[in-house]
């Protein structure tokens, strides 16, 4: 699906995360989160958070989003990407997702997730690391 140029971005106050249950590989389980994305009261989509232990990583969180499609084109999922990170009991997180989505790709890099694939993997892999906070002195 192409994206929609002609519609204009909602303003990240504007979207809000709702915490759920997560069910069955979507958040259920050790370290799993979800959550429902929802954009002036109506839903817009959900993103989760997975602890998986899968090559070439091992053990980690792994965070997927998926957009309705009406909500699509609208950089829901920039600010879907920063807020699940940040709402994350998790540290470190990762994104997995084919070469060719280039809007995925594009909203985890606008949320500071950056490549990590290793050499020679074909799937694309980012990551994202809670940033460090100095203590005051």
């Amino acid at each position: 699906m192409k994206p929609r140029t002609d519609a204009s971005k909602v303003s990240a106050s504007d979207v809000h995360l709702i915490s759920v249950a997560g069910t069955p590989n979507k958040g259920k389980g050790p370290g799993g989160e979800k959550w429902r994305i929802e954009v002036g009261g109506t839903r817009a989509g959900e993103v989760y958070i997975n602890v998986i232990d899968e090559p070439p990583l091992g053990c980690h969180a792994s965070l997927q989003i998926y957009l309705n499609i009406k909500s699509q084109g609208l950089g829901i999922g920039r600010v879907g990407y920063a807020k699940a990170c940040q709402l994350s009991a998790h540290e470190t997180i990762y994104a997995h997702m084919r070469r060719s989505n280039i809007a995925s790709r594009k909203a985890a890099e606008a949320a500071g997730f950056v490549d990590a694939t290793p050499p020679g993997f074909t799937q694309l892999i980012l990551r994202w690391t809670r940033p460090m906070t100095t203590p005051l002195a």
